[in-house]
């Protein structure tokens, strides 16, 4: 990240009426935090949390999203002229001495309002399965239509909800989230316009697996992902109120039967408990939609079987047995302690567990309750 100081020298000298003003503008730059991971280092340029990003939201979505990101400019005062003095003898120059600029404080969580509930769960447990690391406003292929995490499945301006930060918008003609708001990052963002870079960061428990080198997030840092998009996969929105276990206890608790309605999705915000490789246990909300070899979106019996089966995907895994079957955010990657900023080969279990279940961490900090917004 860059932070600019300015540093003014000003010089008066005023001799037979005439005035000089001299001033000196410099620029510092601070290098980017360390155990960051360029998402353009990958070996496998395909590997993603897929999700299907090429719709474009409607011209009012777009509109309401961009008014809410750009800021109200002020007019600059005009300055009057100074009067006339008369001759005095020339005077040495004034040199203010610089401030130093502030280091970037660490993002601190609030304490946690809610105590929570227990984290008993009654959902099938899924063992050993392979997870990798997404973050909000990673792009490791652009001229991937699901190359980008500046949108999500759920989310066409996933990275602006999150955040906050709004450094311009991907054009209509992008293959990868056309419309949506970028700049946005959990991580270690770098450069703007084509040059934009998100690298993802270690995380640790000193202030709750948040971020080191953003503010304090706007939506959960907790998040993951899982092969069924319930909202833009044909299949698993047809049928995704016969296997989604809670759908019709969401329905009865809405009062609303929002299963033909392709603006709401059961999945999104669902909380997941998840085992890690150091033996944690830690929660997570779902926010996107993925991993998926091709147009597997709707792995039902992966995701909602009982019987412990390998997800439909086969790619994007280190573990020849099975494809990787979730993408986990940078908090969960340090909280679950994987061996890996950004690698294939960490195991998981996992099942999925009620709102009311979900026990004190810091994972309930900062809860997502936004629903589908394309």
């Amino acid at each position: 990240m860059k932070y600019l100081t300015h540093l003014i020298i000003l010089g008066v000298v005023l001799a037979l009426g005439g005035a000089i003003a001299i001033s000196v503008t410099g620029a510092s730059s601070v290098n980017a935090a360390s155990n960051t991971y360029s998402c353009q280092q990958r070996p496998n340029q395909d590997k993603c949390s897929p999700s299907k990003k090429t719709w474009k939201p409607s011209p009012a979505a777009k509109a309401t999203a961009t008014a809410k990101a750009t800021p109200t400019k002020t007019a600059t005062p005009t300055k009057a002229p100074a009067p006339t003095a008369a001759p005095v003898a020339p005077a040495a120059p004034v040199v203010a001495a610089p401030a130093p600029a502030p280091a970037p404080a660490p993002v601190q969580a609030a304490p946690v309002v809610n105590a929570g509930g227990s984290g008993a769960s009654s959902y099938p447990m899924h063992t050993n399965i392979v997870s990798t690391t997404f973050w909000v406003g990673e792009i490791f292929n652009a001229s991937l239509a699901d190359g980008s995490q500046v949108c999500s499945t759920y989310d066409g301006q996933w990275a602006f909800s999150h955040t906050g930060v709004n450094l311009g918008t991907t054009p209509d003609s992008a293959d990868g989230c056309p419309g949506s708001i970028y700049g946005g990052c959990d991580g270690v963002s770098t450069g703007t316009g084509t040059n934009f870079a998100c690298k993802t960061e270690k995380r640790d428990a000193s202030n709750g697996f948040f971020p080191k080198s953003q503010p304090t997030p706007l939506q959960n840092p907790f998040y993951l992902d899982l092969p069924y998009d319930d909202v833009n996969d044909s299949t698993a929105f047809k049928e995704r109120c016969q296997v989604i276990p809670w759908a019709a206890a969401d329905n009865a608790a809405t009062g609303v039967n929002h299963c033909a309605d392709s603006n709401y999705s059961y999945m999104k915000n669902s909380w997941v408990k998840i085992t890690g490789p150091n033996g944690n246990t830690c929660y997570g909300q779902i926010e996107d939609a993925g991993p998926s070899s091709g147009s597997l979106y709707h792995d039902s019996n992966y995701v909602f079987g009982s019987n412990d089966a390998r997800p439909a995907n086969t790619q994007f895994s280190g573990d020849s047995s099975q494809g990787a079957g979730m993408d986990v955010s940078p908090a969960l990657n340090g909280c679950l302690g994987f061996a890996s900023l950004d690698g294939d080969s960490d195991h998981v279990s996992w099942q999925f567990v009620d709102k009311a279940s979900v026990p004190a961490g810091p994972w309930l900090n900062v809860v997502t309750t936004s629903g589908v917004n394309w």
